[in-house]
């Protein structure tokens, strides 16, 4: 697909200098070079820039090293890496800050709304989900803020030696973890998942999870099991899911997807019939989609169902089917 690496969160040209994260003395000096900036995150939320009653777009919000919120976490610092004009990037995490009138059901969700301004730093400067936010940022930004929140997540569930149960320590910049008990180091994880465009003809098919908003479809996706090639995952899937049966999957795009670690593929999938038999404990509705249809789906025009949301790649598949540039 020529177009794979513009979809959301890929592509952004990040030099992630692994080399440079076992190197206290190098890791040091980028942290003291005018040019380094670190990203603030809470609860898997990047620091970004309020958008403005004039609708002007607003990016991540970077604060200085030397600011008192990201010196305090300097030794828990991850390096994300240098920007293509070699300005060193690191993330922290201010999740031990309680903000008042918190509302700790709507955190994390796609939903979620709410921004959070800590009073030491700018009022414009608002943490806010970033799937919300994310078609606000350039490529190079996105693919920051999805590496910091993806990272910070992995830190957060495994703290402990998976191998003894001791607690592990931050190693590598925040690229492993290290066990003093037993040596066993821990790498960030990465979970496989396949989103699949199955089309039959000139339809494509599209599903919906129970507490989606009303009117939400997109396509369907699931986990790639131990010792499956995500062809087997994509024909699996969408058979326990609808009881269509595919025949030819190829690769289409890839997406890192922060949510909390994944990498999504998306494939495409020829369906061998159109007969839906769906799994409720898998899905709530699916249903086949015609390209006109869609066409009027994404211009916001048809009377039940409502566009895959901007920047995730559901969207991204989908549009590139409709303008016919899959190739």
């Amino acid at each position: 697909m020529k177009h794979a690496e513009q979809v959301t969160f890929g592509g952004g040209g990040l030099e992630r200098s692994a080399h440079l994260r076992g190197d206290p003395a190098a890791l040091a000096a980028a942290w003291e070079d005018s040019r380094s900036r670190v990203l603030l995150m809470w609860r898997g939320k990047p620091l970004t820039v309020r958008e403005t009653e004039a609708d002007l777009p607003g990016g991540l919000a970077w604060t200085a090293p030397g600011h008192a919120l990201a010196a305090s976490r300097r030794g828990a610092a991850l390096f994300l890496g240098l920007e293509p004009d070699g300005a060193p990037r690191f993330a922290c995490d201010l999740g031990d800050w309680q903000p008042e009138e918190l509302d700790p059901e709507a955190l994390n969700s796609f939903a979620d709304a709410s921004e959070q301004q800590h009073p030491d730093l700018p009022q414009t400067h608002v943490f806010a989900e970033l799937r919300r936010v994310m078609t606000r940022l350039s490529p190079l930004e996105a693919e920051m803020a999805a590496t910091a929140k993806a990272l910070l997540s992995w830190h957060r569930s495994h703290q402990f030696c998976a191998c003894c149960g001791a607690p592990s320590d931050v190693v590598q910049a925040g690229w492993q973890r290290l066990c003093p008990s037993c040596k066993a180091p821990h790498f960030p994880r990465t979970d496989p998942v396949v989103i699949m465009l199955i089309t039959h003809g000139d339809a494509v098919l599209m599903g919906r999870s129970p507490g989606w908003p009303e009117g939400m479809y997109s396509l369907l996706a699931g986990f790639v099991e131990p010792g499956e090639t995500l062809e087997a995952a994509v024909r699996r899937e969408t058979f326990e899911e609808t009881g269509v049966q595919v025949g030819a999957v190829s690769y289409l795009s890839s997406q890192p997807w922060a949510f909390p670690m994944s990498l999504m593929f998306g494939c495409a999938g020829d369906a061998l019939s159109r007969e839906i038999t769906i799994d409720p404990a898998e899905i709530e509705d699916a249903l086949w989609v015609s390209r006109q249809e869609m066409m009027e789906v994404f211009a916001g025009g048809h009377p039940v169902l409502k566009p895959a949301r901007k920047g995730a790649i559901a969207h991204f598949l989908l549009k590139n089917w409709l303008a016919d540039t899959l190739d």
